[in-house]
């Protein structure tokens, strides 16, 4: 029997509201994997008529805090994920569409087992960002923390 993750899309609308408004839709969510996708708009495009690198970096970071959501959703009552750092490689003009998968990097059992041992755990999401052609067109990691609740 699979995990239900349904709930990861409206709750990232809910917690996020940037998610709402520039119409983030989340079309794959698993425990460890989550697709998330951004319509191209003119409003959001930059002077060579592609994504501004601002959409980018959102909908790379956006994913990356779906995954983190699905992967740790038992365990937000005892801790806050935040983002430690991140750094993106933009590689190719994005060109319609975009689309970014963000998978987690680590076994969410081992970065639960840090946090119940007192530790604040840090793990990377990779992030793989490509156009409505399918072409990469960036590359994300985003390194995020539990911070143990008070």
């Amino acid at each position: 029997m699979s995990a239900d993750y349904s709930f990861v899309a409206d709750a990232m609308k809910q917690a996020v509201p940037w998610v709402r408004t520039v119409g983030v839709e989340f079309t794959e969510v698993t425990g460890d994997r989550v697709v998330a996708e951004l319509p191209d708009r003119e409003e959001l495009r930059n002077h060579v008529g592609g994504p501004h690198a601002a959409m980018m970096f959102g909908v790379a970071e956006t994913a990356s805090g779906a995954v983190v959501m699905a992967a740790f959703a038992p365990h937000l009552a005892k801790a806050t994920p935040l983002v430690a750092r991140s750094e993106i490689a933009y590689k190719k003009l994005a060109l319609g569409d975009l689309r970014a998968e963000a998978v987690l990097g680590r076994p969410a059992e081992e970065v639960v087992a840090e946090l119940e041992a007192g530790t604040r755990p840090e793990f990377p999401v990779a992030v793989t960002i490509t156009d409505a052609n399918g072409v990469t067109t960036g590359e994300m990691t985003v390194v995020w923390t539990l911070r143990p609740n008070r």
